[in-house]
């Protein structure tokens, strides 16, 4: 970051989003900021540049912001430490977790000690912790100018460090050389990282003077203060959100997570409209059913009807051919005995002509 920057960034904080007459198209109410970065506790800000760097807040961060909401934080209260509690809460018991994993794991890789050799393997594990807060603890207040109470600390690292010597050769005499060799790992309480036994002074004060460390210290801290609060402030900020609904004096009641009477009004008479709006088109609907199956019942009548007349016109047409057929039957059988008659009565005539000629041929014969 450029000086120019680290002045906009000052200006910003000192002096909030209007120092130049600008207005922002963000406010701090808005959900999409981060409320934990406006109390100065978001893991994501502290963490930043560390070993355990989360990348960027998913919310928004901006330090004006952040000064626009301690001005109105003067004016009204927000309860925004109701959702940083809730917020570090979270990140704390998500850490508590990937540290028991971190002890678990190191139980099944580590070789098994007995106890008398595990108990001085601990208590040489805290004198090194100590001595290494107490040298970050020394070099900080060395930093801010307070020199004598630095150098007392620093006397008080030598004398642990004595302790500390008799304690380590007290812990190697009690356990086979080729073991002692090995690396014993421990896990840090506070930010899960891994201690090694024999690590230096220089390395363990660089651990627990390191951002890490330091952070989530300062982490745990304000979580342990917020908690602190909760049992009245959730209360309160329960209290203050039913008024809030009651009064309708919220300008962003929807954002801010409470409904004006107005707001209540308004939605409630949309409900209803949509009701009404529902219920016609219900009705709407059963008329558009009921005209549907007059429809498709007047149909099936018309069907039914159009069957029927063309199984009688195929029945009637049938008909008629079968009577022309009898009838051609009939006229055929009668012509035909019309001719048998024709030809007997033809036959009987010529027969008795036949006679008439021969009688008569003979009587004629008779006679001459």
């Amino acid at each position: 970051m450029s000086a120019a920057d680290q002045m906009r960034a000052m200006l910003d904080q000192l002096m909030g989003t209007a120092r130049n007459g600008e207005t922002n198209s963000i406010k701090y109410d808005d959900p999409k900021v981060c409320k934990s970065f406006l109390l100065a506790c978001c893991p994501h800000e502290i963490l930043a540049a560390t070993r355990m760097d989360m990348g960027e807040c998913p919310r928004k961060h901006d330090l004006a912001l952040r000064a626009d909401f301690e001005a109105a934080q003067k004016l009204k209260d927000h309860f925004y430490d109701v959702d940083a509690c809730d917020h570090l809460a979270a990140f704390v018991a998500d850490c508590d977790r990937k540290t028991d994993q971190s002890k678990k794991k190191l139980a099944e890789t580590q070789e098994a000690l007995s106890d008398e050799v595990t108990g001085k393997a601990n208590s040489l594990h805290d004198l090194a912790e100590t001595i290494g807060k107490k040298l970050a603890s020394a070099e900080q207040l060395g930093a801010e100018g307070n020199v004598e109470e630095s150098i007392k600390l620093m006397e008080e690292v030598e004398n642990m460090r004595k302790g500390k010597a008799e304690a380590e050769q007290d812990y190697r005499n009690s356990m086979p050389a080729s073991s002692y060799q090995q690396q014993k790992l421990r896990v840090c309480e506070v930010c899960s990282a891994y201690l090694g036994i024999h690590d230096n002074d220089r390395r363990l004060a660089d651990h627990f003077g390191g951002k890490l460390h330091l952070g989530f210290i300062q982490i745990r801290e304000k979580l342990a203060e917020l908690q602190a609060t909760m049992e009245v402030r959730r209360p309160l900020k329960r209290d203050a959100k039913m008024k809030e609904i009651a009064l309708g004096g919220a300008e962003k009641g929807e954002m801010r997570g409470g409904f004006g009477r107005r707001e209540i009004e308004d939605r409630r008479r949309e409900r209803e409209r949509s009701d009404r709006g529902g219920e016609r088109e219900r009705r709407r609907s059963r008329s558009r059913d009921r005209r549907r199956r007059s429809r498709s019942k007047s149909r099936d009548r018309h069907r039914r009807r159009r069957s029927r007349s063309r199984s009688r016109g195929h029945g009637g047409h049938r008909r008629h051919r079968r009577s022309k057929s009898r009838d051609k039957r009939r006229s055929r059988s009668r012509s035909g005995s019309k001719k048998i008659k024709k030809e007997k009565e033809r036959g009987s005539r010529e027969s008795r002509d036949s006679e008439d000629f021969a009688i008569n041929s003979i009587s004629a014969d008779q006679m001459y």
